[in-house]
């Protein structure tokens, strides 16, 4: 599962690329827990490094499939 947080005033954003396994829904209370809270959101990657991002400069975030979309060539739209 890939997850994109957008960074209040930063113009990337940081991708995450969690493991295939990972439970949605468990991933996304654990984002608005950090919210709520104003703490960090901690995740951990498929290789094991963790990321931390604080709560407050969450811009938004975005979940979604590392395979899902990718069209490579010209027929890609």
């Amino acid at each position: 599962m890939e997850i994109k947080i957008g960074i209040v005033q930063t113009m990337r954003e940081l991708e995450v690329d969690l493991a295939d396994d990972a439970d949605t829904e468990a991933v996304v209370r654990d984002v608005e827990a950090a919210i709520g809270g104003e703490g960090v959101l901690w995740l951990t990657d498929r290789r094991g490094k963790r990321l931390g991002v604080p709560a407050s400069r969450i811009a938004y975030v975005e979940f979604g499939s590392p395979h899902a979309g990718r069209a490579v060539g010209f027929g890609a739209s």
